[in-house]
């Protein structure tokens, strides 16, 4: 005896492959892709986060997430004639890892038509990350995780490549998840006052700042995980050698634990911080960019972390 299938509640003709819990919705593979773009559009939209004649530098690592950003924005600019996107990898040197990654993101621009540029740490700083973490350890330091370094490195990196490249707006593929493990961590380090920053489009607070946007603040990571495969597209699935050192991944597993008991969770956190981030920032304000004293790039302090970063590492 057969099952009669599971019909998709959007276009009511063909089968149903995904359920939505948070939505209740089920949905076929054509309707699920055409709702992560659809709620990209209207991601973007909502927060302003683009200008019709913008050049846009999608930060690609070769992952689920940034390639399937880097799919849809460049399906988004070829509606809109005056708009560009380009993509900018960043190679931070991690042996045996990033260099597949880098092949995979180059071998997607090339598919989609889209300029790459790729940038590393060792041009920029002089030094790779193995090499950072090597010589961190050979002096037992460990207040700073290799996730938290590369972090601080990357952003620089970043934004030094998008504003070579003349781009207008940094797109990054951070995720709901992302967004929601970044408020919790924040609140774990002491530092509520950063949420302010942390949001869907940066403010353009000083000339030498490439504007961020996040155009999937608000799509789960996996949903876009699920878009790569709907869509058959090419991405790395191995996952950094250093992630499992960071408090970032215990956070991560906290999180879908309780989102998979409470359907929807991670969409009120996100929702709640949305509402009380104009009373932080209206508190955090006064903290504007200035430029570091040693390199120039935009920082709160007088030295910039990332040249902090670097000289206790040469030391």
């Amino acid at each position: 005896m057969h099952s009669t299938p599971v019909v998709c509640d959007v276009c009511k003709r063909r089968e149903a492959f995904f359920f939505r819990p948070y939505s209740g919705r089920k949905l076929c593979k054509r309707c699920f892709s055409k709702s992560i773009e659809e709620k990209v559009r209207a991601t973007v939209s909502k927060y302003k986060m683009l200008k019709f004649d913008d050049k846009i530098a999608v930060a690609v690592s070769g992952g689920k997430d940034s390639v399937s950003l880097l799919h849809i924005l460049a399906k988004m600019e070829h509606k809109c004639s005056e708009a560009s996107v380009v993509a900018i990898t960043i190679d931070e040197g991690i042996k045996g890892y990033r260099d597949e990654a880098l092949r995979i993101a180059a071998e997607n621009c090339r598919k989609l038509g889209v300029e790459h540029h790729v940038a590393s740490f060792k041009q920029l700083f002089g030094c790779t990350l193995d090499e950072i973490v090597r010589k961190m350890r050979a002096k037992d330091d460990d207040r700073t995780t290799p996730c938290a370094c590369c972090g601080v490195l990357r952003r620089k990196a970043l934004n030094i490549t998008a504003r070579k490249i003349k781009a207008t707006k940094l797109a990054t593929a951070h995720t709901l998840d992302d967004e929601v493990q970044t408020i919790l961590l924040n609140i774990f380090h002491g530092d509520v006052l950063r949420i302010a920053k942390e949001k869907p489009v940066t403010d353009e607070v000083h000339p030498k700042f490439v504007q961020r946007i996040k155009p999937f603040c608000e799509i789960p990571e996996k949903e876009t995980a699920l878009y790569a495969y709907v869509k058959k597209i090419r991405f790395q699935s191995r996952p950094c050698p250093y992630a499992s050192e960071a408090l970032r991944n215990d956070v991560r597993l906290m999180l879908n634990r309780m989102e998979d008991k409470h359907a929807g969770m991670k969409f009120t956190v996100f929702k709640s911080i949305e509402r009380i981030r104009p009373a932080i920032e209206g508190i955090a304000r006064e903290e504007g960019l200035i430029s570091c004293s040693e390199c120039g790039e935009p920082t709160t302090e007088r030295t910039c972390r990332t040249c902090q970063m670097l000289r206790q590492v040469r030391s």
